[in-house]
């Protein structure tokens, strides 16, 4: 059990960190400030101020179960430069964190691939664009059956659930985990890019609206829908954890 929750500790920091650190440099390259970035669930208490940077506060948040960058000063929920940017420069920050993600999983595949199949570094490459293609289409055709009615929730896992599966990877060795990172870190990008409030997609998605509308939506609209779309996160991370905990004492 502890090293199952070390594991996911590690696993899931290292991940979180990766897809909040593509928003923050793509955010940066747009000139955008940056005011905190943070590991940990929004809107959960502040433990303390790792370092600052320019601008930037770097925190660690009371719940470690998220992260987030905040473009708003002093708490405020206004973001007004952020809004103010082009329609480009705005996407490409929404996006930026799936695609490091993407970029990880590939990255970490390489050195599996080759040391634990004793390939060819080049062999290796291939085997990593295949693993991420496989995990892209598998992933992708799990969440349009959820949505068409066809698929169940099943393979959907909580922190427990994650958890455990990280435990079972670090007892069998360190390739065995990367491998299981790099496949958590695709899954956390593609899954952020689903249309829904509250996660990137769902960002991506109204910036559409914009464009379409040729005219910006309200802040107040940008955070009624964020607000509902954070509690739908937390009522299923209840569900699913729940479903873990029952599968693991049963």
């Amino acid at each position: 059990m502890i090293i199952s929750i070390f594991a996911f500790i590690v696993v899931f920091t290292i991940v979180v960190l990766v897809h909040e650190l593509g928003h923050f440099i793509a955010a940066r390259k747009a000139g955008i400030k940056v005011y905190e970035f943070s590991i940990g669930f929004p809107f959960s208490p502040k433990i303390f101020t790792l370092f600052r940077h320019k601008e930037t506060e770097f925190t660690l948040r009371l719940l470690p179960l998220g992260g987030f960058v905040s473009f708003s000063k002093d708490g405020n929920e206004d973001a007004k430069e952020l809004f103010e940017a082009s329609y480009f420069k705005r996407a490409s920050i929404m996006s930026a964190g799936s695609l490091f993600n993407i970029a990880f999983a590939f990255l970490v595949f390489i050195p599996v691939f080759a040391f634990g199949k004793h390939i060819p570094f080049i062999d290796a490459i291939m085997s990593s664009i295949q693993t991420l293609w496989a995990i892209l289409s598998g992933t992708a055709a799990f969440i349009l059956n959820i949505f068409s009615g066809s698929g169940s929730m099943e393979g959907l896992a909580g922190p427990i659930g994650i958890a455990s599966m990280a435990g079972q990877a670090a007892s069998k060795g360190i390739l065995n985990l990367m491998y299981f990172t790099g496949i958590l870190s695709m899954s956390l990008g593609i899954m952020n890019l689903i249309p829904l409030p509250a996660l990137d997609g769902g960002q991506l998605f109204m910036l559409f609206i914009e464009s379409i509308r040729k005219k910006p939506l309200s802040l107040k609209t940008y955070q009624v829908v964020n607000l509902l779309g954070l509690s739908l996160f937390i009522i299923l991370t209840v569900l699913v954890t729940y479903r873990d905990i029952v599968k693991l004492i049963a």
